[in-house]
């Protein structure tokens, strides 16, 4: 039986039904309730013109994030808080600081992308609300990551940014919001149909692997940030919907006996924010620059994982682990190492009716050497020509064991380097070792080349990452941080 999608907007609770279960957010907010101060730019997730922020229950309190409403399926608001736009006018008709900030700055001239722009600072000034100093240059350009504007350039945005925090407060109730959101909260699955497609929302595991194995062609949809793009830009006919995000055990993330294991539906941003904890030279950059921060807060590890793209940046680093994943089904549990996950391009070795359930990352150890690059045209919100990581545990006396290589961008599936690493096994980490293990690379990889960059390049940077890390980690006089990496030129971006 089909219920009705219930969600907070402009501080009522709103109902919505016959409509599609793939009608994105954007569309709902411009063509059924005629609110049209969110913009649609790409449809994909890339320029931020749609971005709104969402609000959701988590752990006792509001928790609110910018998205992309272009590509964020209705049905997936039930139970949550929409605001847009609309939503900044003060009780007394004035602009709030967001905006009187922009106009104060000069942060706008065609405007088309501003509405984007401001939502995005508003999720910043919610977050600076107590905070002692106002935001760094940093933080400003994370949150402004997934926002293209082609006209002003961003120094007066960014300038607004800072002014805003200087400009009388502009209070939220989230009071009010959370007791609104808590009567919106269902006990059981929540099950929306539309001409014959439904969308269900399983609230237990054992809800999810019954509903996987009686539908085993339906699409999971977690984030949205691959998924919304079979709609928006394939035209795809997902079918069944099931979505995985309000399911608890898969939201977890838990720390023991020497492994960080994160549920399969916890969001990349919080995902990455965890395994930084234990990794923090390693793999902060990565975590900056992967897509931008509207898709961080809505994607999944998880998603990532099952999605398995040649060019995704997760895959790379947890090969380098050696993590492991855990598929569920009705039949039980099975474990594997993520790299035994990938067969080839797009194919996984999926039983029928699993689904990813939890992914299981090895925490640092005595020795352990391990760095992470991204290579792309763009520093911010691109997709990697090549993505390297590079793990291996150095004795005592400098010799290299347990050598793990893999890339992203360099073969059909993010995969290991096993000729380039048996140069390396057991032997000194010496520069000897390391031009013998860059020419075996030639033998592991055959790159194409595409758009973002040709196979010679793809062929010559990855051996020269190899290097590169050979220049961090070697035994004498190993290169500091600033030494090598650009950005490392003042302490809101230094990562050593």
């Amino acid at each position: 039986m089909s219920e009705p999608i219930r969600f907070y907007y402009q501080g009522k609770v709103r109902e919505a039904s016959a409509l599609a279960p793939t009608r994105t957010v954007l569309q709902h907010l411009r063509e059924d309730l005629h609110c049209t101060g969110t913009k649609e730019g790409c449809a994909e997730g890339d320029c931020g013109a749609c971005t709104v922020v969402i609000g959701t229950l988590k752990d006792g309190g509001l928790e609110l994030k910018s998205v992309n409403s272009c590509i964020q399926f209705l049905p997936t608001l039930d139970g949550k808080a929409l605001f847009t736009v609309e939503d900044l006018k003060q009780e007394d008709g004035r602009l709030h600081p967001v905006q009187q900030a922009l106009v104060e700055c000069h942060g706008s001239q065609c405007g088309f992308c501003t509405p984007g722009f401001a939502m995005s600072l508003w999720s910043l000034y919610l977050k600076q609300e107590n905070a002692a100093e106002p935001p760094c240059r940093k933080q400003i350009d994370e949150t402004l990551s997934g926002n293209l504007c082609r006209c002003t350039g961003y120094r007066p945005i960014i300038d607004a940014a800072q002014r805003m925090g200087e400009l009388p407060h502009a209070a939220f109730d989230r009071a009010a919001v959370q007791a609104a959101l808590e009567s919106l909260q269902r006990e059981r699955m929540f099950n929306y149909t539309h001409d014959g497609q439904t969308f269900h929302a399983p609230r237990t595991l054992d809800e999810l692997a019954a509903l996987r194995a009686a539908k085993p062609n339906a699409t999971i949809l977690s984030g949205s940030t691959d998924v919304g793009l079979w709609v928006t830009k394939q035209m795809r006919n997902l079918g069944d919907v099931i979505y995985v995000r309000q399911v608890p055990e898969l939201l977890r993330m838990r720390t023991y006996g020497g492994i960080l294991e994160i549920g399969a539906a916890v969001s990349l941003d919080d995902a990455y924010r965890a395994i930084c904890e234990h990794y923090p030279q390693e793999l902060t950059e990565l975590w900056q620059r992967f897509a931008s921060q509207p898709i961080r807060n809505t994607g999944t590890l998880g998603g990532s994982v099952a999605n398995g793209s040649p060019i995704g940046d997760s895959a790379p680093w947890m090969i380098a682990l050696g993590a492991r994943i855990v598929l569920r089904s009705t039949e039980g549990q099975r474990t594997m190492p993520l790299q035994d996950f990938y067969l080839d391009y797009m194919k996984k070795d999926w039983q029928p009716g699993e689904f990813v359930e939890v992914v299981r990352i090895p925490l640092p150890h005595t020795g352990l050497q391990f760095r992470t690059y991204k290579l792309a045209k763009r520093y911010d919100q691109d997709i990697s020509a090549v993505c390297a990581a590079f793990a291996m545990t150095l004795d005592k006396a400098g010799v290299a064991r347990n050598v793990h290589i893999a890339f992203g961008g360099m073969a059909a599936t993010s995969r290991r380097a096993p000729l380039a690493e048996a140069a390396l096994e057991g032997r000194p980490w010496n520069e000897n070792a390391l031009n013998a293990a860059m020419a075996a690379m030639a033998q592991d990889y055959s790159p194409l080349s595409d758009m973002r960059a040709s196979a010679r390049y793809r062929m010559r940077t990855a051996q020269n990452l190899l290097r590169r890390f050979w220049l961090e980690t070697r035994p004498e006089q190993p290169l500091p941080a600033a030494e090598i990496n650009a950005f490392a030129y003042s302490d809101n971006y230094a990562l050593a």
